[in-house]
């Protein structure tokens, strides 16, 4: 069940987190398209992005960022591992600013889950006939030599020192970020990459300080977050995104996520995007039940036991149950994701169901675009009331 309209949408109301303002609660997420050569930003990434952009949404998230060559999930990963990477990123966050869009970020690592197909061939460990198109193997890392299933590679464990090595990485990449004009930074920590490997008892099964409980387990991800806060500038936010619960027995549970989210905003991190699953197959494989909304519950658990801001994401498809989150202050934005790849001008369209007026809220929308449809719109609008008033036959 949704609530009917209010008159001012708190989904449409502005918020400042840091000193960045977001000109609505509409995130789009980040979505991986496996499209980069070299970890390099292709037309395609403009073309998808430049949709996104001009949909309305308050803050636009490009894919996840690979921190290092090794880092990446398939060849077809964005990267940003070198000063090259730059010039392309930069070209899109100047753009989003332009559309009063806040620009962000997403950086991550893939870990055991390295050295894969494209989802389109397979999503699993390349075969004979990858190799025959031209993709490439490399080695991959992870808390443990232990592979994420049959027929992937062994991981090499990480050693202690490796892990400082590994973290400067991740803190050349963020600077990078801040280079090409990025004003949010997501630190992905969900969906069975590195860090969510490390976060994970069934992942996760060093006897070293970097394992054995609870608190070991935490520690290398929140050495990376700790590192990227304090580099990242001090106006601008920080969010983390995580897997709430692996949904597996013995696995990271949402107990867990709580003392995390506790340790991270300790170190200044802004906002939980709390997401679940992944720790085997797809980023999105979670042996969870999957119903409008469903990871809507994490976001609230976290927003209200450890007073941290947070963004829900999961099957938020419908502007009033998108509203009524915010509404019921379950977490303070909304994500969408794959919605926005069917109608990139979900923002737009929401707006207009949440009540404001088309011609209003075109003024709002691309000039490009608005100042055509609001002339539509009142040409409709006639025609309606033409047709309304004509005598029935």
């Amino acid at each position: 069940m949704t609530t009917p309209a209010p008159a001012k949408p708190l989904l449409f109301t502005s918020i400042a987190i840091r000193d960045i303002s977001f000109k609505n609660r509409v995130v789009i997420a980040p979505m991986a398209t496996y499209s980069a050569v070299d970890g390099i930003a292709q037309d395609f990434h403009f073309a998808h992005w430049g949709r996104l952009i001009l949909g309305g949404a308050g803050c636009v998230f490009i894919e996840a960022t690979a921190v290092s060559a090794q880092g990446r999930i398939t060849n077809g990963d964005l990267g940003l591992w070198s000063d090259a990477h730059i010039p392309g990123l930069k070209r899109v966050a100047d753009f989003m600013k332009t559309q009063n869009v806040v620009p962000g970020i997403q950086l991550g690592h893939a870990g055991r889950k390295g050295s894969m197909q494209r989802p389109w061939f397979g999503n699993g460990a390349l075969t004979a006939e990858d190799l025959a198109r031209g993709e490439k193997k490399w080695d991959t890392v992870a808390p443990t030599a232990t592979p994420l299933g049959k027929g992937h590679i062994v991981p090499h464990q990480l050693t202690i020192p490796e892990l400082a090595a590994l973290k400067e990485e991740w803190v050349s990449a963020g600077k990078r970020a801040i280079e090409a004009g990025f004003d949010v930074l997501e630190i992905h920590n969900a969906h069975g990459y590195l860090m969510h490997q490390f976060l994970s008892p069934i992942s996760n099964t060093r006897d070293d300080g970097y394992g054995a409980d609870l608190k070991g387990r935490m520690r290398f991800p929140l050495e990376v977050a700790e590192a990227l806060r304090q580099i990242w500038p001090q106006d601008k936010p920080v969010f983390l995104r995580v897997s709430a619960v692996d949904g597996v027995e013995g696995g990271w549970t949402m107990d867990d996520t709580v003392a995390y989210a506790r340790e991270l905003k300790t170190r200044g991190i802004d906002v939980i995007d709390c997401s679940s699953g992944g720790l085997f197959g797809s980023a999105t494989a979670a042996r969870i039940k999957r119903s409008w909304g469903f990871q809507v519950p994490y976001a609230e658990r976290v927003r209200h036991e450890v007073g941290i801001k947070t963004m829900a994401v999961g099957l938020i498809i419908d502007s009033l149950f998108a509203e009524d989150i915010l509404q019921q202050e379950k977490a303070d934005l909304i994500a969408i994701a794959r919605e926005a790849l069917v109608n990139p001008c979900w923002p737009q369209m929401a707006e207009i169901a949440l009540g404001r007026k088309p011609v209003d809220a075109m003024d709002d929308w691309p000039v490009q675009y608005g100042w055509w449809l609001k002339h539509r719109e009142r040409t409709i609008e006639q025609i309606r009331a033409e047709e309304a008033a004509a005598p029935q036959r």
